[in-house]
């Protein structure tokens, strides 16, 4: 297939990013830094689209790297962190105000100390630190809604409507084959559960921005808005119908009912009942699975397997690894050196990267101290959210609330922990950032200021 669809596409991108009617005209510059980041988040490594491969050698990929991602990640890291000092920004407030999250990438930064490959570890976790920072960038935006409405729109009109034309009219890049000889729709991303965990986490934010919008829908620039909102949901649920990612479509149900239920008149009015909604689905579903032992049950009733896709195999062999349980391998170090050999030998046939599970795959890495920490996170985090739900709605409370639903469910058989998409996207709407420091654009400079207090100082006398 000749390349005349991709430039057909990157056209009506460019075309979509001038004229899209929820454009904000005073959007910054700035925020092409994060968009950039999230777009190799959400797809694949710059070497991988260079290249246009899939992988190469995988093993040797997870601890080397890429020369080229690194020198791209840290020219972003870089520009984000001069756009967070050009802003002033309070690295010391955020800390403060923060102190859950800072202590889980402390303890991830500590565990460089026991790693079997302290260098790839130390890589890993100071590339993830600038993605915080480009986070951050969005946070700090004069007008932090709209900046993150920004982004995330930006991004999912990139990455949506292309893993439609790769899918479709370019099998070689929108298609692969698993290891068990199945074709598999990947779009834009690496696997067929990427391409799922995308089309959750493009679907969930329009139909958050639409559900935030609805109030608003007799204005004409809106009724175009949520127009728009509802042909991308549209692209992300028939790319989620192609991958069968059946945990990204729950997920998608479930968030998308505790943002409605946000914006109800009945939910306003017994905030109560949606603060305990969220975290009560999640208990009861480990009472249905753990307690009652109807996983299998669960997992056929929503189209799956009894052995959840053989993720119940993978995650057995998984907690027979020898490791520190109480400190793990170090951050994002489990998948390095021997343990994939030992690993994949007990797993014939299945030479996984991945735990599908992020509770287990934070526990390989960073042992039952990690776990408790990220677990502290999410329950500070709740706490947050819940405060902020007692006042006046705001939109990202509401899509807080959705995210956070979900994501403890989708983790019980995939791995968005510590990073990814759905994650980021919790933060940006829950995360605590200093606000700016304004100065006046009248002020005095502190040497003119000097220049005219000593005068005065020496009249008094």
């Amino acid at each position: 297939m000749p390349p005349l669809l991709l430039c057909i596409w990157l056209v009506s991108l460019l075309a979509l990013f001038w004229f899209d009617p929820a454009r904000d005209p005073k959007a910054s510059a700035a925020l092409w830094v994060p968009l950039t980041w999230f777009f190799f988040i959400a797809s694949r490594s710059p070497a991988m689209w260079l290249n246009f491969s899939r992988s190469g050698n995988l093993e040797l990929a997870l601890e080397e790297g890429s020369p080229l991602d690194r020198t791209i990640f840290s020219l972003l890291m870089l520009l984000a962190f001069s756009i967070l000092v050009s802003r002033s920004f309070q690295w010391g407030r955020f800390v403060s105000q923060n102190p859950a999250l800072v202590l889980y990438l402390a303890f991830a930064l500590l565990s460089v100390a026991w790693s079997d490959f302290p260098f790839p570890t130390f890589k890993k976790w100071f590339r993830d630190t600038g993605i915080y920072m480009a986070v951050l960038v969005i946070l700090t935006d004069r007008n932090r809604l709209e900046a993150v409405r920004t982004v995330l729109r930006r991004l999912y009109y990139a990455t949506v409507p292309l893993s439609v034309v790769l899918v479709r009219y370019y099998p070689n890049l929108g298609r692969t084959w698993s290891v068990w000889g199945d074709m598999e729709y990947t779009g834009v991303t690496t696997s067929k559960n990427m391409l799922g965990l995308l089309c959750l986490a493009s679907g969930i934010f329009f139909f958050w921005d639409t559900a935030a919008r609805w109030n608003q829908r007799r204005d004409k620039r809106i009724r175009r808005v949520i127009l728009m909102n509802l042909l991308m949901i549209s692209m992300a649920l028939y790319l989620l119908h192609l991958c069968g990612s059946k945990t990204s479509t729950v997920c998608l149900i479930l968030g998308s009912l505790m943002i409605v239920a946000a914006h109800s008149n009945f939910g306003r009015r017994h905030v109560s009942w949606i603060k305990v909604a969220a975290p009560g689905i999640f208990l009861l579903y480990l009472i249905l699975n753990v307690g009652l032992g109807l996983g299998a049950e669960m997992s056929k009733a929503v189209g799956g397997t009894a052995d959840m896709s053989d993720r119940t195999r993978i995650w057995k062999v998984l907690l027979s690894v020898p490791i520190n349980r109480v400190l793990g391998c170090g951050y994002q170090s489990f998948w390095l050196g021997w343990r994939i050999e030992w690993v994949w030998s007990r797993l014939t046939g299945d030479d996984v990267f991945e735990a599908h599970d992020g509770y287990l795959q934070t526990y390989l890495d960073l042992g039952l101290i990690g776990l408790g920490l990220v677990s502290t996170f999410l329950i500070a985090t709740y706490r947050k959210i819940c405060r902020q739900l007692d006042e006046p709605l705001t939109p990202l409370v509401s899509l807080s609330v959705g995210v956070w639903s979900f994501l403890l469910l989708y983790n019980v058989t995939e791995a968005a922990l510590g990073g990814g998409l759905l994650w980021f996207t919790l933060l940006m709407g829950s995360m605590t950032v200093p606000k700016r420091v304004k100065v006046p654009a009248h002020a005095p400079s502190p040497l003119a200021l000097r220049k005219t207090l000593i005068p005065k100082v020496v009249s008094d006398r």
